[in-house]
């Protein structure tokens, strides 16, 4: 597939080893959103083409060739894959980094995290193993661990690449064969890994790849009946719908739902090496990350410091175009940035200070996505700035008073995805760290929910469920016990 989106794959779905038409024989535009404007199409896929996708997974697993492979057969196939990825990185990543709008520089990164994901669960393919259990005598008890069989996976579109490999990549090693419906807004470089896949020898039906719009494909995937598990990342409200669905099936799932992340900086932190990680974490992406720290906690007596830092840091970022990879790069549609616009415009009305801008490039393109970096505070905790999801460019900034105080305050939202912890103290860090209700907690660092290797997810709003490392595959497996009555 060239940067044109044009190849095999456009306009149709992977449905049984085959790239063929949608039913509806409709298609998608798809819009950069550096420009705004159309330079691909996908295929408009619904429920008479999800549901042959889930028949081919099906066949795939229960007669095809994809079932009765041995585990360490699976995992070569898999590591096979992210070879291809990175043997085709740059040509990924510029499909990524068009799709989404972000920097060059991130998609190449997220490509390559892309094959790492295949790397690492091709490499735990045949190492998942049961136990035996001390029992009564005359008798031996064993566990095994098995697929679901039919995986669903329902991907987001602000890292299209990464999420695909940490949820599609464990399903696979575990042995599911998975039908895929990822997001309407950017999808390129998962239907040119599709073909990859092809490529390198995974057999037909392993992997089936549906595009579509979210409430017609994605709302069918959800609630086919005959998906045995969901991977779900997305918004909180369309997880609820998500597992609503799973529910009447009675089926399980891992939902990752997003955040409202804060970095708590101590009177003792480093703060050379703190402020660039600060800011980071929420330019990534142009802060369309579900683990962006989107609320810095700052204790009192080095707040001003902090922030006439971060202020200078902020007035020097600069959005623009994807191919320009500048400090950050567009949103991803119209209503996103609305959206994002929206919170800020509420939070002048409320009289919230805005300590900071960055600029946007004077050459970006007119009907381009942008929103430039904001830096605000003191930001009440109870302002919805400091609660809410934004998903954009905006650091919230919130005094604290002490330790019991700032533990509040991060706590004080639905959400607990990740935290970070800049302190030199480590009785302190070892208190933040069991108090704090996330999923993850970094201390002297942030990893953004980094590290493919390190099992990621949240509490409340931000969903359950784990991916990444081990904890990931275990997701896809299914325990079973046998026990032998041998006297």
């Amino acid at each position: 597939m060239s940067e044109t989106g044009r190849s095999e794959s456009s306009g149709r779905c992977l449905i049984g080893g085959r790239w063929v038409p949608p039913a509806s024989g409709e298609t998608l535009p798809v819009i950069c959103p550096s420009d705004g404007r159309a330079f691909a199409e996908i295929a408009s896929g619904g429920a008479a083409d999800i549901d042959a996708a889930v028949k081919a997974a099906r066949r795939a697993r229960e007669s095809g060739a994809w079932g009765r492979l041995p585990a360490f057969e699976r995992g070569r196939l898999l590591m096979r894959l992210g070879e291809a990825i990175l043997d085709h990185a740059e040509e990924l990543a510029a499909l990524e980094s068009r799709d989404t709008g972000k920097p060059l520089r991130q998609g190449r990164a997220d490509i390559r995290a892309c094959a790492r994901y295949f790397e690492y669960y091709g490499g735990a393919a045949d190492k998942l193993h049961g136990d035996t259990i001390p029992f009564l005598e005359g008798y031996t008890a064993a566990t095994f661990w098995e697929p679901h069989g039919v995986t669903a996976h329902i991907i987001p579109w602000n890292y299209p690449a990464q999420i695909f490999g940490r949820s599609v990549g464990a399903a696979l090693a575990a042995g599911n064969a998975c039908v895929l419906k990822p997001a309407e807004d950017a999808c390129l470089s998962l239907l040119r890994i599709g073909e990859l896949a092809l490529e390198t020898g995974l057999p037909e039906g392993a992997l089936n790849i549906v595009p579509g719009l979210g409430e017609e494909a994605g709302a069918a995937l959800a609630a086919h009946p005959g998906i045995d598990f969901i991977s779900f990342t997305g918004s909180p409200e369309t997880g609820t719908a998500v597992q609503a669905a799973a529910a009447r099936n009675h089926v399980g799932c891992t939902l990752e739902l997003g955040g409202k992340s804060p970095q708590i900086l101590f009177a003792d932190a480093d703060l050379e090496a703190a402020l660039p990680v600060v800011v980071a974490a929420i330019v990534q992406n142009a802060g369309q990350t579900c683990s962006a720290g989107s609320r810095v906690l700052i204790e009192r007596g080095i707040y001003e410091e902090v922030t006439d830092r971060l202020a200078i840091r902020f007035r020097e970022l600069v959005a623009g175009p994807h191919d320009r990879d500048l400090d950050l790069g567009a949103l991803i549609n119209r209503t996103q940035m609305e959206r994002v616009r929206g919170y800020l415009e509420e939070a002048r009305a409320r009289g919230i200070p805005v300590l900071a801008e960055g600029r946007i490039a004077e050459d970006a393109p007119a009907g381009g996505y942008y929103v430039a970096p904001v830096l605000l505070g003191p930001v009440p905790p109870e302002e919805r700035l400091a609660c809410e999801e934004v998903f954009g460019p905006v650091l919230a900034c919130l005094p604290f008073a002490d330790e019991a105080e700032a533990l509040a305050i991060a706590n004080a939202t639905p959400y607990g995805l990740v935290a970070g912890v800049w302190t030199r103290d480590g009785g302190r860090q070892l208190r933040m760290a069991h108090g704090i209700r996330a999923g993850q907690v970094f201390l002297n660092g942030y990893g953004a929910g980094g590290g493919i290797e390190l099992p990621f997810g949240g509490v409340g709003r931000s969903g359950h469920g784990r991916e990444k490392g081990f904890a990931g595959l275990y997701e896809f497996v299914r325990l079973k016990t046998v026990v032998w009555n041998h006297g």
